[in-house]
């Protein structure tokens, strides 16, 4: 049996210096009660807690893992980039080959600027889509997480929904009143918002694949449909592809959808877990950024050169070792496969939905397609659920409304364990 008896000490600890005892919500374990498990340590597909516990990972870092934890290439690349110094505040080359790189994988990306978060690569992206097109409103999607940027906490997904935090305090009125929101999958909707808003809209934001209410996937027509809506009404698409970008392909959702955004946003995929994003797209929208245009964005920090190194030594392995994503799909389905065997043979009503090497598992008698039925049911079975498997060693995302991310350090083994955890884990 798991104990935690180092973990309760020191969130015991952490409330007294730190708010909640955590530094980011979802650590909280709020949607599932009990107490948060603190790591120490992670190799491969596995983490290693304050009582020296192993898990088999499933969140990978929210994503960026996607070779397994302190990948050697990547701490080698880190540990010799790190006597140079940590910073400079100044250009270097190596910010200039990880932009080239991403160039060369990602389609309709002439310009890239990089930053130093998710939330800080879509605040900047939609700052840009409106001074590009001289409006100020946009539209976003239920559940549909952009980060913590006060535009994007509008009926936001992820922890905004797993604490039920409905209405943001400290996001102003009027702020709200410019974003504007549609249900996840509806193309109508959207229609409807553009119409009753006509030239007004300067941007439509969605994660092409959701990862922040579950793995909730694009039913066919939507993307393409949005595609045509902004091309006819010169509004900017912007694809948030923190989670997507680099591991559903090389090209990220654009190249396995086949859809193509005008602006990308990535997290810290591109620093291979270190805290970094980048914002980029297509030359004429980048050019009105400063210092050759007149929309405002900086960071001192920004092209960190140990970020960079990290995510340039990935981002390489990534592109040339494109087998990399069979395998992790594969793996995937394979998970996919064994956990719908072992809910089939329960009698209890589930949904998983999977795509690349994404997926959730939803115990909801109807298809989840957006956030409202993400919601609708299921969440009291997921938190008994996640707590067998704890105790299983696995370590799922401690929420029903975020994505599981594999990893390709995972072996059939582990999968078979994970299964075999499942069959022991069902709630009641």
């Amino acid at each position: 049996m798991y104990r935690y008896e180092s973990s309760k000490t020191l969130f015991e600890r952490a409330q007294q210096s730190i708010p909640g005892g955590v530094n980011s919500p979802v650590r909280a374990f709020k949607s599932v009660g009990g107490t948060p498990v603190f790591m120490k340590s992670a190799k491969g597909a596995y983490l290693y807690d304050a009582d020296d516990q192993q898990y088999i990972d499933y969140i990978a870092s929210w994503g960026p893992m996607i070779l397994g934890h302190a990948y050697e290439p990547v701490v080698k690349a880190i540990q010799e980039k790190a006597v140079h110094s940590t910073s400079f505040g100044t250009p270097t080359e190596l910010e200039i080959e990880i932009a080239e790189l991403i160039k060369s994988m990602v389609p309709n990306v002439d310009l890239i600027r990089m930053v130093n978060s998710g939330t800080e690569a879509c605040m900047s992206a939609l700052r840009l889509a409106r001074g590009y097109t001289g409006r100020n409103k946009f539209i976003k999607f239920e559940g549909c997480y952009h980060g913590h940027a006060d535009p994007f906490l509008v009926k936001a997904g992820s922890g905004v929904a797993t604490l039920n935090i409905q209405t943001v305090p400290g996001v102003t009125a009027g702020i709200a009143n410019d974003t504007l929101t549609a249900p996840y999958n509806d193309l109508a909707a959207v229609k409807e918002l553009v119409a009753t808003h006509k030239n007004e809209i300067a941007a439509i934001i969605i994660e092409p694949v959701a990862g922040n209410m579950g793995c909730i996937l694009p039913q066919p027509g939507f993307l393409e449909g949005l595609r045509t809506l902004c091309n006819e009404e010169g509004i900017v698409f912007i694809f948030d592809e923190v989670m997507t970008g680099f591991r559903l392909s090389a090209g990220g959702a654009q190249q396995t959808l086949n859809i193509d955004a005008d602006l990308v946003t990535y997290g810290k995929v591109i620093g291979a877990g270190m805290p970094v994003g980048a914002f980029g797209g297509k030359r004429a929208i980048m050019e009105h950024i400063a210092p050759l245009g007149n929309v405002y964005q900086a960071g001192t920090l920004s092209g960190n050169p140990i970020a960079m190194i990290a995510g340039y030594t990935l981002l390489q392995e990534l592109k040339q070792k494109p087998a990399i994503y069979t395998e992790l799909e594969e793996k995937t389905v394979y998970l996919k496969n064994g956990l719908d065997k072992v809910l089939a043979a329960s009698g209890l009503p589930y949904v998983i939905n999977q795509k690349g090497s994404m997926l959730s598992v939803h115990f909801s008698s109807k298809p989840v397609t957006d956030f409202a039925s993400a919601a609708a049911e299921g969440t009291e079975r997921f938190k008994q659920f996640f707590h067998n498997m704890l105790q299983n060693g696995i370590y799922l995302p401690p929420s029903p409304f975020e994505s599981w991310f594999l990893n390709n350090a995972l072996t059939k083994e582990d999968l078979d364990k994970t299964i075999e955890a499942a069959q022991k884990s069902l709630p009641q």
